[in-house]
């Protein structure tokens, strides 16, 4: 698989996750696909509880919106350095930042993401 093609599917989902557009997200998947996000909790089967991630994004954020400031792409794989920036429903604007690791099958579909960044720090913006 082409690196373009790769970057093409990683725009993809990020741009449907800034628009908390489950449908649009969630097409970028194998059926069968797996999310580690954040690594460290257990592995969600992304076709099986899509809506309601989308839906606890909904429920905090009015905005989000990712910027990609790095691809690296080896293989079919890609590791993604990205800062996130949501608005909040109360009006808080808050930062954070990680790096997502996309295992890219021979569909063109995201088998595995390996997401890695702290959730902690994430909702301590949101009480502060």
């Amino acid at each position: 698989m082409s690196p373009a093609v790769i970057e093409s599917i990683v725009n993809a989902y990020f741009a449907n996750f800034g628009a908390m557009n489950p449908e649009g997200w969630v097409e970028n998947f194998a059926e069968d696909a797996l999310s580690h996000d954040p690594v460290g909790e257990p592995p969600a089967k992304v076709h099986e509880g899509f809506r309601q991630f989308i839906g606890q994004l909904q429920a905090v954020f009015v905005k989000l919106e990712p910027t990609i400031e790095h691809i690296f792409i080896a293989g079919n794989e890609a590791a993604v350095k990205w800062t996130m920036q949501g608005t909040s429903k109360s009006g808080k604007v808050i930062t954070f930042e990680g790096i997502t690791i996309f295992e890219i099958n021979e569909t063109g579909k995201i088998q595995t993401t390996r997401a890695y960044w702290n959730p902690v720090q994430m909702v301590a913006q949101l009480r502060s």
